[in-house]
């Protein structure tokens, strides 16, 4: 059943890699037809998984010649995750959190001496992931990622400023959440075996991941200055969101991220502010259901995968040491979902708090690598995939490593090279 999980995992890492490619083979079809349908959906990064997880679903009832075994192998498993980043992002996506952020963010922007425009970016890149360390770093995402489209991606960017901006994104979310030892997904995995509390989170790691995430925003925006300084603001016309409304919302993100730990609880909440969000409609958008189903979906099928990786996953990370756990951690977290990688090292006996703090580092660097690298990035690949600038072909894999790689430089040179 492992090697049969491989293969499939294998599989679902290549398929990722040639979503472009499906999209392209789709504009081949008739409008609406069989195969146009099909081939789109299979370009759907957020089905990937999922769909590799159901070939695995039926591939352990056939190895087992029980359907009985292959569903107690699915309700085995732990997709607490998954369930957790798809209410926050629903919440999260709402009007008055999005208003309230986009406003926070302008506020602070107008205290630098730029252009609005380029204020405005390099303050959501920088202060919008260290926010994911208090609200999540899922939420985060989702919130930066709805404001980004709305004031870039839409607006005629070019495709070299997008992927620039979505591999700062996603580098910045992964390693923004080390702030605090409650938010970030791969130090939640390890925090409380390993005794990592506050002050330790904030003197080892967070420090670092402000710096990085500083210094990669500002250079992304001295890259391309000239394009942001052209763009201008849009007049904001909508209607004012009543302070009591926000303020509810707000609670809800709170209970959400206060429960994240107890599915029951917050998918109680869930129902009660779609509740509140029905009788608002006036003052809301549609919401994030069909993204944050399609984001649950991905991450499920990669716990569904991931999970009988351990058994070559482990025994490789115990053979490494010092700068080869590092890179290591840096490198396979591009393949496979960072939080699982620090879980698996977790289960290591008698590693030492320089391994520990290698393995998590290096987790966290390659983060934004790709979009399976951490459980946050489906939901910005999600938000962003149907913006102007995509054309609807979807994202790139090879386009998002390349954003990704001056990011990441950056945060090998902050979190290993000068530690």
């Amino acid at each position: 059943m492992e090697l049969l999980a491989t293969v499939f995992f294998a599989l679902a890492i290549l398929h990722t890699f040639s979503v472009k490619r499906f999209a392209h083979w789709a504009h081949r079809y008739p409008s609406g037809s069989v195969m146009e349908n099909m081939l789109h959906f299979l370009a759907e990064a957020e089905v990937v998984f999922g769909l590799w997880a159901a070939a695995l679903f039926l591939g352990v009832a056939a190895l087992r010649g029980s359907i009985h075994d292959a569903v107690s192998y699915i309700e085995g498993l732990n997709f607490t995750e998954a369930k957790f980043v798809f209410v926050v992002m629903v919440v999260a996506a709402t009007r008055p959190i999005v208003r309230l952020a986009e406003a926070g963010i302008a506020r602070t922007a107008s205290l630098l001496p730029w252009g609005e425009s380029t204020s405005f970016y390099v303050t959501s890149l920088i202060l919008g992931p260290l926010l994911g360390s208090l609200i999540t770093e899922p939420a985060a995402m989702t919130l930066l990622a709805l404001v980004l489209k709305k004031r870039y991606f839409n607006r005629g960017i070019s495709i070299r400023f997008a992927y620039a901006t979505l591999g700062l994104l996603f580098v910045n979310v992964s390693i923004g959440g080390t702030l605090t030892h409650f938010a970030a997904p791969p130090v939640l995995m390890v925090a409380a075996k390993w005794n990592w509390d506050l002050s330790y989170m904030f003197l080892k790691f967070g420090w670092r991941a402000a710096a990085s995430c500083a210094i990669s925003a500002v250079l992304v925006t001295i890259a391309f200055r000239k394009e942001l300084a052209a763009i201008t603001a849009e007049p904001d016309t909508s209607q004012a969101i009543p302070v009591w409304l926000t303020a509810v919302h707000l609670f809800f993100l709170a209970l959400v991220v206060g429960f994240a730990h107890h599915p029951d609880v917050f998918f109680g909440i869930f129902v009660l502010f779609l509740g509140v969000a029905t009788a608002t409609s006036e003052f809301q958008e549609p919401l994030k259901l069909r993204e944050g189903l399609l984001v649950g979906f991905f991450l499920s099928g990669l716990v569904t995968l991931g999970s009988l990786q351990a058994y070559w996953l482990k025994p490789l990370i115990q053979s490494m040491s010092g700068s080869s756990l590092y890179f290591g951690a840096t490198a396979l977290t591009a393949i496979t979902d960072n939080a699982a990688l620090t879980y698996l090292g977790s289960l290591v006996d008698g590693i030492s708090t320089e391994l520990k703090y290698a393995l998590v580092a290096g987790a966290v660097t390659g983060g934004g690598l790709t979009v399976i690298a951490n459980a946050p990035n489906p939901a910005g690949a999600g938000i962003l995939q149907d913006s102007a600038v995509f054309r609807g072909e979807g994202i790139s894999p090879m386009g998002l490593f390349l954003g990704a790689l001056m990011p990441t430089i950056v945060a090998i040179l902050m979190f290993w090279i000068l530690h």
